[in-house]
């Protein structure tokens, strides 16, 4: 039986795995890639860079609006070509 603490830690856990969508040669997407890896020195969370070039429907969804930062556990944009501390912040907030 999942105790009701297990489910919210799992929850949070969840919620901090992170997806950005780019593309290799994108100057845009490498900063906020680097930026997320500066930031996860005093903030916890994963993330995982996935190439819209190798899905023809990421990049119909995506096309130029990259890099974008999403959280796959609820679907939400984060934010889009540049990284948004707040929106990150108050987003991980729901899962403190």
């Amino acid at each position: 039986m999942t105790r009701k603490s297990d489910a919210v830690s799992s929850d949070a856990d969840q919620a901090r795995k992170l997806i950005v969508y780019g593309r290799e040669e994108c100057h845009l997407c490498q900063d906020m890639i680097l930026a997320l890896r500066n930031l996860q020195a005093q903030v916890s969370f994963d993330f995982q860079v996935i190439d819209i070039d190798s899905d023809p429907e990421l990049v119909a969804r995506y096309g130029d609006k990259i890099p974008v930062l999403l959280s796959p556990f609820t679907h939400q944009e984060i934010c889009h070509y540049f990284l948004d501390l707040a929106a990150l912040d108050d987003y991980l907030a729901k899962f403190r």
